[in-house]
């Protein structure tokens, strides 16, 4: 075959191809498009997806169904004209599709266009009359644009539907009433309440709306018919003791104040929100606690179904400054309702501590941990009072359970505290390594404290070991607090260790003149430092005070202090132990 021939078959073959291209009809081109738009939108490949829709409406404009999800997008990128004017177009491409025309109205109801949004959904209802959702969106549009007629249609409508109800009843009552027709609005509840003749809260209904349109005398008949035949009903007790407070008698309103308290009828949220208002009634005629103490007493003595009333008489007692006794009574109340109560218990191991009362935290602490196990302060505190106690390994069982519900949402001061004295009973324990662990960790919390950072250096110069860290921790102690006897006596000692023996003497007679009742410990240190400075009958005057004040024979390793003090005295030198 030679060339002239080839070159007509790949005209031939181009030509062909062309022709079956061009006969392959815009439909199904924009059906392919329109595949894979979706396709990538399913794959989370939105960009690709974008453009696919974009290049589907350069095929055929008139496919609403391409308008409608490139609106989305649009919608995603901030561009709200765009997408309202292609959901417009996907409208008015399928008015029938009542999907467009829910997102469309929506999006008008986001950008406050309310008339074209009610203008859609009458649409859409007139389409669909058994969409009682379009007509309660309809009725809120239409109380936004005071368009109260148009709303008592609709909620006939709904009747219609629905049937009678309170909800339907009431919300035409008020639009009658906001349009001015008080008869309307009173014949509207009447309607309700004559419906349902046993039910006095629909006649408690009946009796607010001639209240609200100036029909009181008849109002107040109504409600205390309604008491004589339901003594506790809450709407009736409710509506009376608002009229007494506003208009009535204060002798009877405070009469009736106390009967809507104790009524059985009435909800926690109705108790908190009347005490509130006579608190502040209290507070404002000079605070005279005895009617409100009177009233929280009566409540909590009815069987609680809730904390609301315990907890708000609490806070009461507290702004009051009541003693912490009576505070208690009632916070134990709190817990015998809801014992998961973090706050209430934390209050009670607040008093407990203030008392001294370490058995009572311990109590409080381990009921906690059932109730609020990831609470870390009911650890903390227990694990301190089992140590004030001297009760080590409970201390210890407290403190390391306590580390499991450390988080990075935990108040740094408390689990600082934490670890500095999980470390002070390590350390007398006897697990000094441990120890030095669980200072690093409250010190990697917080940095600056202080009662960690001069017990870890403290501990630290007892075992002469790094004794430079110890200096520089025990110096930031001081700097902090110049004052602190036991912050200068560590720092003496920690000189006194590293053999600057002149500069101890000054930190330790700092430390003398600032600590009011000098410890055997310090004495002894104030020896062994005068003694190194030369001075050895003062330092032999320390030691002899130190040994009067020495702890009794019964506390572990006084013994022994009581034998090296002995001996230094009797050999008038320093004893390096």
């Amino acid at each position: 075959m030679n060339r002239r021939h080839i070159l007509t078959l790949v005209i031939i073959g181009w030509a062909m191809t062309s022709l079956a291209q061009s006969v392959v009809s815009p439909s199904r081109r924009y059906d392919a498009f329109f595949l894979e738009a979706i396709c990538e939108r399913a794959k989370g490949n939105n960009d690709a997806a974008f453009d696919l829709l974009r290049r589907c409406l350069e095929i055929d404009s008139t496919k609403s169904e391409a308008y409608y999800f490139l609106a989305q997008y649009y919608g995603a990128l901030k561009e709200k004209d765009r997408a309202i004017a292609c959901i417009e177009k996907a409208v008015a491409l399928e008015p029938s599709n009542s999907t467009y025309q829910e997102t469309l109205a929506n999006a008008y109801i986001n950008m406050r266009q309310y008339d074209k949004a009610v203008e859609v959904l009458e649409d859409l209802y007139d389409k669909h009359k058994d969409r009682d959702d379009v007509l309660g969106v309809l009725i809120q549009l239409y109380e936004e644009q005071h368009d109260y007629e148009a709303a008592i249609k609709a909620l006939s409508k709904l009747e219609t539907m629905e049937g009678k109800s309170e909800r339907l009843s009431y919300a035409k009552s008020n639009f009658y009433t906001q349009l001015g027709d008080k008869k309307a609005a009173i014949a509207e509840m009447k309607n309700l309440a004559d419906q349902y003749p046993n039910d006095q809260n629909y006649r408690g209904l009946y009796a607010n709306t001639l209240f609200v349109n100036g029909q009181k005398k008849k109002a107040l008949e109504i409600y205390d018919d309604i008491l004589r035949i339901e003594p506790e009903n809450r709407n009736a007790l409710m509506a009376l003791l608002a009229y007494e407070r506003d208009e009535g008698d204060p002798d009877k309103a405070d009469a009736l104040t106390e009967r809507v308290l104790l009524s059985k009828n009435i909800t926690s949220q109705d108790r908190v929100m009347l005490m509130r208002q006579e608190i502040g009634q209290s507070e404002q005629e000079g605070g005279d606690s005895t009617r409100i103490l009177y009233l929280f007493r009566k409540m909590l003595e009815q069987p609680q179904m809730d904390a609301d009333v315990a907890i708000l008489c609490a806070t009461y007692m507290n702004l009051k400054k009541m003693p912490n006794d009576t505070i208690s009574g009632v916070l134990e109340q709190v817990l015998k309702v809801a014992p998961d109560n973090a706050a209430a218990r934390l209050q009670l191991v607040s008093y407990a501590w203030q008392a001294d009362d370490m058995p009572r935290i311990i109590s409080l602490c381990q009921d906690a941990r059932q109730y609020n196990p990831d609470e870390m302060a009911f650890y903390y505190y227990q694990g301190i009072a089992y140590y004030k106690e001297e009760k080590l390994d409970e201390a210890l069982n407290a403190f390391q359970n306590g580390i499991s519900v450390i988080n990075q949402q935990s108040d740094p001061d408390i689990v600082s505290d934490f670890y500095a004295v999980m470390g002070d009973v390590l350390h007398q324990k006897g697990l000094d390594k441990e120890a030095f662990a669980a200072y690093d960790s409250c010190l990697q919390w917080k940095d600056d404290n202080y009662g960690c950072l001069n017990n870890y250096a403290y501990y630290l110069s007892e075992k002469e070991i790094l004794l430079d860290k110890a200096e520089q921790m025990s110096y930031r102690a001081i700097k902090a607090e110049p004052k602190n006897a036991t912050y200068l006596d560590t720092y003496a000692w920690i000189l006194f260790k590293q053999k600057r023996y002149a500069e101890a003497k000054i930190y330790i007679d700092q430390t003398l003149q600032c600590d009011s009742d000098t410890s055997a410990v310090l004495l002894e240190h104030a020896g062994d430092i005068y003694y190194h400075n030369g001075d050895r009958e003062q330092a032999l005057s320390y030691w002899q005070q130190a040994l009067a004040k020495a702890s009794p024979k019964s506390e572990v390793g006084a013994d022994d202090r009581r034998q090296i003090l002995t001996r230094k005295i009797k050999l008038k030198k320093y004893l390096k132990e």
